[in-house]
C-alpha cells in the first residue's frame, strides 16, 4: 500500500527514494529527542513522557506506601502511641490521594501514553504538546501535595474532602484547601491525557486497522478516556466550589444560608465511582493481552470483551449513590442503585468467562505475567462478590464505614487494578528496555504480593463485622481487636517486601537482565513488530493492519504503507470507524512552552489558595504562555 497520494501541504524527501539505512538516519534525525537540558524539556515523544509518567508515579506508590506501612504500625496493637491523631489524619488523607489521584490514574494513563500510539501504528500521540503540558502539571501536583505533607500543611479530612468538616468552620488553616487545589492539578493533566488518547485512537491508526481489529487493550483506553472526559469535571466542580466557600465566603455547602452539603458527595461520588473504573477498565486491557498472548490464540469472545468494555464505562455512570446509603436518601432512590450496582456485575462477570475461555482453548505457558493475571481473577472476584453485598441497603447500613468496606475497597482496587499492572510491567518492560527482568524473582515477587495481599486485607472482612470503625488512630485494648490487627500489619509489610523485589528487579533487570529481542513473548500486536526499545520515530515505515493479530497473520513480512515525508514530522490520519487513510498531517516538534505554560498554571493554582487575586494576576503569564506555545514557526506551509 502506499500513501505517496495522500494531500499533503508540501513536498519534501519521502521514504520511497530511501534505503533502509537512509531512511534510519532520516527519520532519527527529524524524530529524535535533542540533547541536552533543553532538549529534554522540550521533549515531546509520547515515549519519553511516558517513561517519566511511570517513574514518577512509581516513587509516588512507594511513598504511599510508606504512608500505609506506618498506618499499619500504628494499628498493630490498642493504644499504641507511634504517631499521634493530627499525624494520622493526614497520613490517612495523603495515602489516599497519593494512591487514588497520584499514582492509580496517572500510572494506567501512562502507560497507555507509551502504548496506545505504538499498537495502533502511528509515530507520536495527537497533540503531543499538550501531552508533555500534562506531564508537568501532574507533576507540579504532586509536589505541591507532598512538600505541603512534610511543612506540616497535609490534608487531614481524607481523600474525599466531604463537607462540613472539610468548610471554613470545621477546618481552619490551608490543608482543606491543599486538597482542592491537588485535585484541580490531577484532574488537568487526566483531561488532557484522555483528549490526546481518544484523538489518537481515532485518527492515528494504522492503515487497514479498522475499529473490529482494534486491540482489546486499545479499547479499554478508549473507553476509560471517555470515561474521565465525562467524570472528572464533576470532581473539579466540588473542588472549585469548596474554594470558594472557604477563600470567597460564597455559601454553596452551607445549610444554614440555603447550601447543600450532600451536593458535594453527589459530585465527589458521581466522579469517585466512575475513578474506580477508570483504574479498572485498563486494568482489563492488559489482562486481555496478556492472555492472549500467553493462551497463543485470539481472544474468545472479542465482540463480547468490546460491548463489555463499553457497558462497564456506561453504567459506572449510575452507581454512584451506593456510597451515600446512609445519607437518608429516599428509598426508590436507594432501590435503582442497589439495582445497577448489581447489574454492573454483569459485564465483569462476561469478561472473567471470555479470559477463562482463552485460556481453555489454548496451549498457556505460565510466566509471571500471567501469574499476575491468575491472581487477579482470585482477588478481583472475591472483590466483586462483597461489593454485591454492599449494593444491599441493609448490609451497607449494617457495615458502613467499617474495616469490612475498607477490605472490599482494597479488594477491587488493588486486585482490579495493581495485580494486572504488575503482570503488564513484566510483560512490557522488554518494550521499554529492551531486557527481560529476572523470572525467578518475579515469582517471588508474585507469591509474596498475593499472600500478603490476603493476609492484609481478607481479616478486614472480619475486623469490619465485628465493628472496627475505619478512619481512627486507635482503639481501647477491651474491644479484642489487637491480635487480628497485628496479623493484618503482618500480611501488609510481607506486601510492602514484594514491591521492595520488584524494585530490584526493576533496577537489577535494566542493567544486566537478559536480552529480550523485538518480540520475545510472540506477540501478535502492532507494539511488538518494531525494535524493543522502540525508535524515536516507532516505524521507519507504517505497518498496514490486515488482521486482528497482525503478527501472526504476518509473520513472514508485514505489510507496510510508504509516501511520508522523512524530512519533517508527518503522521498519516486515517477514517475513523474503517482505518483508511485519508490525509498526511504533521506533528508538533519539540518545544519548551508546554513547561512555561504548566509554571504558570501550577503557579496560580498555589498561589490561589492565598488569594482569589491570582487569578486574575496569574493569567497574563498563561496568556503569554500559550502565544508561545501556539505561534507559528517554520515554514508557512509547515504551519
Amino acid at each position: 500500500m502506499s500513501a505517496a497520494d495522500l494531500p499533503a501541504k508540501s513536498k519534501g524527501i519521502r521514504d520511497t527514494s530511501l534505503d533502509d539505512a537512509s531512511l534510519h538516519r532520516w527519520l532519527t534525525s527529524t524524530w529524535e529527542t535533542k540533547r541536552g537540558i533543553i532538549g529534554a524539556l522540550s521533549a515531546v515523544d509520547h515515549k519519553v513522557i511516558a517513561r517519566r509518567y511511570l517513574i514518577t508515579a512509581f516513587v509516588f506508590l512507594c511513598l504511599g506506601g510508606l504512608n500505609a506501612v506506618t498506618m499499619r504500625l500504628q494499628l498493630s496493637g490498642p493504644e499504641r502511641g507511634l504517631i499521634g491523631p493530627d499525624l494520622y489524619n493526614q497520613l490517612f488523607a495523603v495515602h489516599g490521594m497519593t494512591m487514588m489521584f497520584l499514582f492509580a490514574v496517572p500510572i494506567v494513563q501512562a502507560t497507555g501514553i507509551y502504548l496506545v500510539p505504538l499498537m495502533v501504528g502511528t509515530r507520536n500521540i495527537a497533540f503531543p504538546r499538550l501531552n508533555a503540558f500534562s506531564y508537568w502539571i501532574y507533576l507540579s501536583g504532586g509536589l505541591f501535595l507532598w512538600v505541603s505533607f512534610l511543612l506540616d500543611m497535609g490534608p487531614d479530612i481524607g481523600w474525599f474532602a466531604y463537607v462540613p468538616l472539610s468548610g471554613p468552620e470545621f477546618s481552619p488553616g490551608k490543608r482543606a484547601d491543599v486538597w482542592a487545589q491537588t485535585i484541580t492539578y490531577t484532574e488537568v493533566s487526566s483531561l488532557a491525557v484522555a483528549v490526546a488518547t481518544i484523538v489518537t485512537i481515532f485518527k492515528q491508526r494504522a492503515p487497514g486497522m479498522s475499529l473490529n481489529r482494534m486491540p482489546l487493550y486499545v479499547w479499554a483506553m478508549l473507553v476509560t478516556s471517555f470515561v474521565v472526559v465525562f467524570a472528572m469535571p464533576a470532581v473539579m466542580i466540588a473542588s472549585t466550589f469548596l474554594i470558594l466557600d472557604r477563600l470567597v465566603g460564597t455559601q454553596i455547602f452551607n445549610p444554614a444560608e440555603g447550601g447543600d452539603a450532600l451536593l458535594f458527595q453527589h459530585l465527589f461520588w458521581f466522579f469517585g465511582h466512575p475513578e474506580v473504573y477508570i483504574i479498572f477498565l485498563p486494568a482489563t486491557g492488559m489482562v486481555s493481552a496478556i492472555i492472549v498472548t500467553f493462551a497463543r490464540r485470539p481472544a474468545f469472545g472479542y465482540l463480547a470483551l468490546v460491548l463489555s468494555v463499553i457497558a462497564v464505562g456506561i453504567l459506572s455512570f449510575g452507581l454512584w449513590v451506593h456510597h451515600m446509603f446512609a445519607t437518608g436518601i429516599a428509598k426508590v432512590g436507594a432501590s435503582f442503585f442497589t439495582a445497577s450496582s448489581m447489574l454492573i456485575a454483569i459485564p465483569n462477570g462476561l469478561q472473567i468467562f471470555c479470559w477463562v475461555a482463552t485460556l481453555w482453548g489454548g496451549r498457556p505457558k505460565i510466566g509471571t505475567p500471567l501469574l499476575f493475571v491468575l491472581g487477579f481473577f482470585f482477588i478481583f472476584v472475591a472483590g466483586g462478590l462483597t461489593g454485591v453485598m454492599l449494593a444491599s441497603v441493609p448490609l451497607d447500613l449494617q457495615v458502613h464505614d467499617t474495616y469490612f468496606v475498607v477490605a472490599h475497597f482494597h479488594y477491587v482496587l488493588i486486585g482490579g487494578s495493581v495485580f494486572p499492572l504488575m503482570g503488564a510491567a513484566y510483560y512490557w518492560y522488554p518494550k521499554l528496555t529492551g531486557r527481560m527482568m529476572s523470572e525467578r524473582m518475579g515469582r517471588w515477587h508474585f507469591w509474596l504480593a498475593f499472600i500478603g495481599f490476603n493476609a492484609a486485607f481478607f481479616p478486614m472482612h472480619i475486623l469490619g463485622l465485628w465493628g472496627m470503625p475505619r478512619r481512627v488512630y486507635t482503639y481501647p485494648v477491651d474491644l479484642g481487636w489487637g491480635n487480628i490487627n497485628l496479623f493484618i500489619t503482618g500480611g501488609a509489610l510481607v506486601l510492602f517486601f514484594s514491591f521492595v523485589l520488584f524494585t530490584i528487579n526493576l533496577v537489577w533487570s535494566a542493567r544486566r537482565g537478559e536480552p529480550a529481542g523485538d518480540n520475545p513473548w510472540d506477540a501478535g500486536t502492532l507494539e511488538w513488530a518494531t525494535s524493543s526499545p522502540p525508535p524515536s520515530y516507532n516505524f521507519a515505515r507504517i505497518p498496514v493492519v490486515t488482521h486482528l493479530e497482525p503478527l501472526w497473520a504476518a509473520r513472514a513480512e508485514l505489510p507496510v504503507a510508504a509516501g511520508l515525508r522523512v524530512d519533517a514530522r508527518e503522521l498519516v490520519i486515517s477514517t475513523v470507524a474503517e482505518g483508511h487513510p485519508d490525509i498526511r498531517e504533521k506533528s508538533a516538534a519539540p518545544s519548551i512552552w508546554p513547561l512555561f505554560a504548566a509554571i504558570a498554571v501550577g503557579a496560580t493554582f498555589l498561589w490561589s489558595i492565598f488569594t482569589p487575586w491570582a487569578v486574575v494576576w496569574g493569567a497574563p503569564p498563561i496568556a503569554i504562555a500559550l502565544i508561545g506555545w501556539f505561534w507559528p514557526k517554520g515554514e508557512p506551509e509547515d504551519e
